[in-house]
């Protein structure tokens, strides 16, 4: 239990600098900026998912929280959002290379990723477009405040650093509880649940996936190393995968029904390339 407690911490803390940049980013466009600029900020999002994808193929889940943050004030599209939780990898870079992986490999899983993800925000954002689904950015950004039922103090500092504290115990909290799960379960059990079964693998990883802690990259990732998960299973539950930032997005976003749509087609996205994957590789 003492290495949970470590391993709950350590993770949680690595988040705060992102945390608390993106709460003094959306502090400054909440006192500093004009309606007229809060617009221009969203509308000039539509290359949102091609940078979005670039971002979160970094590895570390912090992009993900950051991303999260901005989609509930509304400064980002969903289309931007999913694209950046597409291509977040979380430890995956780094147990690769911990395990000598070919270089080519790695460049190609991240590079697919990443595409997944661009396309993928590119079509739902479209298809957003064409329903003429528009929200008031102005109203949104400021949601912070209201949804912490709190004054917002004037430096924007302060501020942020208060946002920063309250989001950082809910994440403490829930990773911990996530943990202990992790560890009375154990990785082996989670890899008998996916192995040597085609379609329903990719299906069982996505929902690995979703679980909303970095561990969950760690044990995809081994698991395909070790030989006991296919390639296809495997990407599933990392496109799925977005770290912490599904619980910032529950925590910040003010639309619990639009949160559980986003866990949706994060979840649809993750099993059907799996399983279109797996088939592609069975016939090569």
């Amino acid at each position: 239990m003492i290495d949970v407690i470590l391993d709950t911490l350590i993770d949680s803390v690595k988040l705060l600098p992102f945390l608390f940049l993106t709460y003094l980013a959306m502090e400054y466009l909440e006192h500093r900026t004009s309606t007229k600029t809060k617009r221009l900020i969203k509308n000039s999002g539509k290359a949102g998912p091609f940078i979005g994808a670039l971002l979160g193929a970094f590895p570390q889940c912090g992009f993900s929280a950051a991303a999260s943050n901005l989609y509930a004030g509304r400064v980002i599209t969903m289309g931007t959002l999913i694209s950046i939780y597409l291509s977040t990898s979380d430890e995956m870079l780094p147990v690769f290379i911990s395990e000598n992986v070919a270089p080519l490999l790695i460049l190609k899983i991240i590079g697919a990723k990443v595409v997944i993800g661009m396309a993928a925000g590119f079509i739902i954002d479209s298809a957003m477009r064409r329903i003429n689904i528009d929200e008031d950015v102005a109203k949104k950004i400021g949601h912070i405040c209201d949804h912490d039922h709190c004054h917002c103090d004037k430096s924007i500092v302060k501020s942020a650093l208060k946002h920063t504290a309250i989001i950082f115990g809910y994440i403490v909290a829930i990773s911990f509880m996530l943990n202990t799960v992790i560890f009375f379960v154990g990785e082996d059990t989670l890899g008998n649940l996916i192995l040597n079964k085609p379609v329903i693998g990719p299906l069982l990883a996505t929902a690995v996936g979703l679980v909303p802690n970095c561990a969950a990259s760690v044990v995809l990732t081994q698991l395909y190393i070790g030989g006991v998960m296919s390639l296809g299973s495997m990407m599933a539950g990392l496109l799925a995968g977005a770290g912490v930032g599904i619980l910032v997005l529950f925590r910040e976003n003010r639309e619990l029904k639009n949160s559980f749509q986003i866990l949706g087609i994060m979840y649809a996205i993750g099993a059907v390339c799996g399983i279109i994957i797996d088939a592609v590789m069975m016939m090569m």
